[in-house]
């Protein structure tokens, strides 16, 4: 998800001499042309030194001698006089790579050593911007000086007096240039820098950088102070400066084209395989009346040279409606190589009526107390126990008030001695407050049912949950019941009115603008804030941080509500399904009196209508209570625009029509995922299509080497899917960041629960990608802190937050759930009982309580190409095994030490049926080799794989360049030394390691190209 505290221009400023109003900045996604990942933080000085950004980085005014005063360019700005000056935390600079800041200042003297702002920390290094000079230079000079003495500097001519400036600062460590910015023009540069950021800020306490907004100024006044975590380009220094004098409109979301282009290749090149490609045979394709055909992505390909590769990318152009299959007929579909003339023709038949049956849900997970995770065969520990425990061994030293601080603080009540509020989203004034609440009941409840194995680790989750669920009830009991016996109270959800002694609804959360009358919000209402926001987002209100505005509530809801559900069914306790169903019965009560306009209006409402899984939830809450009124409830959040296409269900992914380009990622996946647990319950077709289309889509033309899917360029955001697909090169790759890590827990939710229904590799394939790739590689190397972001340009870091587990962003709170379930797929079994999959090769223990069967799982995998598995017990059932798609050399199978004649095909599963006897064992191998993974419209841009393991190279300073590397064409091990028992390879005398045990700076793309032997 991408929320934001408040990027909204000034409504109320205006233009030189006041003559113009400012336009509002439309959702407050975007400000500027710059996604809101870039920002850090940002200080408007209107009237306080609040953080206006989604970061709760507030700041605090020292000394007398400030005020805030009338402007007549900017309305309200801040005045400091007399050393009076502004701090703001030091985790503003923690851990970045570049950094960009920028603000408006106004000098009333000329004097030297006036600082417009002076970063610091205790090793004496600094990064500061005299306006007027120093005692020892004139001009307008921006200084660093590293923690080992490097200095650099810019200098040019000094500020005039009595004008407002616009100033931006870029440190863009990569390109080793400091460049300083007036009024978007460059006055200063310099290109010698060479330093890492940590060596002028510290990153591991950010208590030691101490951090100054015009300190030592003599008389100035200061306005809309930024810091962004991107190195601003001349081009977007300009923008926010004309941007905030009205000569350009400040809504740039639908920009077309990328702000900074990657290195271009030429369109008419072939590279890697594609230059070998002699014809590529069109293919026959059929298709049903009113749905788009399914296309395949690879297709075979006839080489020159005798050059084995055998598959080749197809871009085809992808439609955004239906119209070409109304009817019955043939029509074609022209593709094209990228880099080459070639262009592979689709020929369609259309037919009035075909085979579309969706399938049965024919498997069932494990629970998780079922399956444990071991060591490995060499008893050592993998990286799933690693991760598994630095998130079980920190969530069990949480404090449960902290989760529930906001939740008390919403209905008035007193807090528990000690108790302390979290931070980030869930500080006092935050929209989304309670999200991590939510994630934190779900973390404790699969860390209750995976712990097992330490009887004290166990019961203290289970203390951690009855203590949340019974405090949580005591407040869902209160909400439309009277303060006072007799006393006034509103019951009907529907009745709800704004806050005492005001007369609309708002979003205020400050101590002294939130509104606790809980005997007016209905029955069972349960949330961290009064019901406002629910309100305001049916009567249209847009996500952003004024009062006016909100933050996804629905999305906030539905991770308490699934966190209750997951309490309840591992501990059986009814308050905690009780407190469910009274929140399920309160939206029910909103939401069916909506007309199907306004439901349309609100689920596709940039991050205002996110809802996460509220589809999910429902669905579940009517499986568990058999209430149709739950059913029905999830059917209101069908996001009729992306499934159906309109409110006549014309076309939409149901249709295989892609609805879902350039659109947030992360609001949108689970919204699929619920589509499929309402066809589970509904059993309408359509619910299926819809997520098995947009998991196709998803995987095949917007997804990364690692497994995530979101991080364009254009849109001028990160977290979106890029404007068209498989376009990736040319509108992905964000400066922002890709690979938003909640997107990616909720692609392999998705994907695990198509598996359950549809047993094609391809999906298990997906998730072993994602799962070892991203999800086990964002997580740092000594805490759980993990990433929001995975940065996959040249030279990238990982930024790794919330260590001690006291302030969520929405990746923050989706890793406690993906790092307290990591056993939940290695197997899964039919609803019979009468087969056994195998999904991942994981050192794991697992108790088949229906057969009466253990599976013992021993191996070292991904470091060794080796698994055995041993059956203890006796019965018969199918026993099927993943042959992964990179499983090209082979795949070999040995039962009680006999090689087995087997017929493995690569991307299927391996079915072994018979009756197994106690002590019976199978042994897999399934020899690695190196393979590339391009990137589809440029296919020399590609990521190296080692079987299931991206190897990222490990560089030594910043880049802006992608590493170049040359491979054999016929056998690219020819290039590569190594270990593969460490899975450490060296090429061009570069170290590559797995992706997941990479934490210092690396190149996950690299230039490939490939030479004849």
């Amino acid at each position: 998800m991408k929320p934001y505290k408040l990027l909204f221009y000034l409504l109320l400023c205006s233009c030189v001499f006041n003559t113009t109003i400012t336009k509002a900045q439309s959702g407050d996604q975007i400000l500027d042309g710059i996604g809101e990942t870039g920002l850090i933080a940002r200080y408007v000085f209107n009237g306080d030194a609040k953080d206006w950004s989604r970061n709760n980085l507030h700041g605090e005014i020292h000394g007398e001698k400030h005020a805030f005063v009338d402007d007549e360019k900017f309305g309200t700005v801040l005045s400091l006089a007399d050393n009076a000056y502004v701090s703001i935390p030091g985790e503003v600079v923690s851990a970045e790579e570049s950094i960009s800041v920028v603000g408006w200042v106004y000098l009333h003297s000329d004097q030297k050593v006036q600082y417009f702002f002076n970063f610091v920390n205790h090793k004496n290094a600094h990064f500061l911007v005299a306006p007027v000079g120093n005692n020892n230079e004139k001009g307008f000079l921006t200084e660093i000086t590293t923690s080992t003495g490097k200095k650099y500097k810019t200098n040019s001519p000094a500020l005039e007096i009595n004008k407002w400036y616009h100033i931006a600062i870029v440190l863009d460590t990569p390109s080793k240039s400091l460049r300083t910015y007036v009024n978007g023009k460059l006055a200063g540069q310099t290109n010698t820098i060479a330093l890492e950021l940590q060596e002028v800020f510290n990153g591991n306490s950010a208590k030691k950088n101490a951090l100054y907004i015009g300190e030592s100024l003599l008389e100035a006044k200061l306005h809309d102070f930024r810091v962004y975590r991107i190195p601003l380009s001349q081009q977007q220094a300009e923008r926010i400066y004309n941007n905030a004098l009205h000569n350009e409109e400040t809504v740039v979301n639908e920009r077309k084209e990328p702000e900074d282009n990657l290195p271009v290749f030429s369109k008419d090149t072939p590279q890697l395989y594609n230059k070998y490609i002699t014809t590529v045979p069109d293919i026959q394709v059929e298709t049903t009346v009113g749905y788009l055909p399914r296309l395949p992505r690879y297709v075979k390909a006839v080489y020159q040279d005798g050059i084995q590769e055998q598959r080749a990318r197809v871009l085809w152009p992808a439609p955004k409606d239906n119209n070409k299959v109304l009817k019955a007929g043939k029509y074609t579909v022209t593709g094209h190589i990228a880099g080459t003339a070639i262009t592979p023709k689709a020929i369609v038949t259309v037919k009035e009526t075909g085979n579309l049956a969706t399938p049965k849900r024919t498997l069932a997970a494990f629970n998780l107390n079922q399956v444990t995770l071991n060591a490995d065969l060499h008893g050592h520990s993998t990286k799933f126990i690693e991760n598994r425990d630095k998130f079980i061994n920190t969530l069990a030293n949480t404090n449960p008030d902290a989760f529930l601080y906001m939740f008390r603080n919403a209905f008035g009540q007193e807090q528990p001695k000690g108790a302390e509020p979290l931070g980030v989203w869930d500080s006092q004034e935050t929209k989304l407050r309670g999200h991590a609440t939510g994630h934190y009941l779900t973390a404790i409840a699969q860390a209750y049912a995976s712990t097992g194995y330490n009887k004290e680790l166990q019961q203290n989750f289970a203390n951690k949950m009855q203590y949340m669920v019974n405090t949580l009830y005591q407040l869902s009991q209160m909400s439309g019941n009277p303060k006072t016996t007799g006393g006034e109270h509103v019951v009907d959800p529907t009745a709800v009115p704004p806050g005492p002694g005001k007369t609309d609804y708002n979003s205020n959360l400050s101590i002294d603008g939130i509104h606790t009358d809980y005997w007016n919000w209905g029955k069972g209402y349960i949330s961290a804030y009064p019901p406002d926001q629910f309100i305001m987002l049916e009567n249209g209100a847009t996500y952003g941080g004024q009062d006016t505005q909100v933050w996804a509530p629905y999305y906030t809801l539905h991770k308490i509500i699934a966190g209750l559900m997951d309490v309840y069914e591992v501990s059986n306790n009814e308050k905690a399904l009780e407190i469910a169903k009274g929140m399920g019965d309160w939206v029910y009560a909103r939401l069916s009196k909506l007309p199907t306009s306004t439901l349309i209006s609100m689920w596709n409402r940039y991050i205002a209508g996110e809802f996460g899984g509220m589809n999910e939830a429902m669905a579940r809450l009517y499986r568990i209570t058999k209430d149709d009124n739950y059913l029905k409830t999830a059917q209101l959040f069908d996001n009729i625009k992306v499934f159906y296409g309109n409110a006549g269900h014309s076309h939409g992914l149901a249709k295989n029509v892609d609805t879902f380009r350039g659109l947030h990622a992360n609001q949108h996946i689970p919204q699929i995922m619920g589509a499929l647990e309402m066809y589970r319950d509904s059993h309408a077709p359509e619910y299926y299509r819809v997520a098995d289309n947009f998991w196709y889509k998803t995987t095949n033309d917007y997804m990364y080497s690692i497994g995530g899917v979101a991080g364009a360029r254009n849109p001028a955001n990160a977290e979106c899917f890029t404007s068209q697909p498989a376009t990736l090169y040319q509108n992905g790759f964000s400066a922002g960041g890709q690979n938003e890590t909640c997107a990616t827990y909720n692609m392999l939710k998705l994907t695990r629960n198509l598996f359950l229904f549809d047993q094609r590799g391809e999906l298990m394939d997906y998730y072993e990608r994602g799962l070892y790739n991203h999800i086990l590689a964002s997580v740092a190397k000594n805490t759980p802190a993990n990433t929001y972001h995975v940065p996959l340009r040249p030279g990238s870091v990982k930024h790794f937050g919330n260590p001690n587990m006291t302030g969520f962003t929405c990746c923050n709170g989706t890793a406690l759930e993906s790092s307290t379930k990591l056993q939940n797929s290695i197997y899964f079994k039919s609803k019979d009982n009468n087969a056994l999959y195998v999904n991942l090769y994981v050192p794991s223990t697992l108790k088949w309580t229906e057969k009466s069967i253990t599976v013992q799982q021993t191996t070292a995998f991904p470091k060794e190409d080796f698994t055995k598995l041993t059956i203890k017990g006796n019965g018969s059932f199918a026993l099927n095994v993943r042959v992964p798609h990179w499983a090209t050399k082979g795949f070999f199978v040995k039962i009680n030490g006999k090689q087995e004649k087997v017929r493995a095909v690569p991307g299927t599963y391996l079915s072994i049926n018979r009756k197994w006897k106690d002590g019976d064992t199978v042994e897999l191998r399934m020899p690695f080799q190196f393979h590339l993974e391009p990137v589809m419209d440029q296919q020399n841009i590609a990521s190296l794989f080692y079987g299931p393991v991206l190897l990222a190279a490990q560089e030594t300073e910043p880049r802006t360049a992608w590493r170049k590397v040359t491979f054999n064409v016929e056998e690219m091990g020819k290039a590569i030394k190594g270990n593969p028992e460490k899975l450490e390879f060296t090429i061009d005398g570069v170290l590559y390691k797995p992706f997941y045990e990479t934490y210092g700076r690396y190149s996950v793309y690299l230039d490939v190209s490939l030479k004849e032997q």
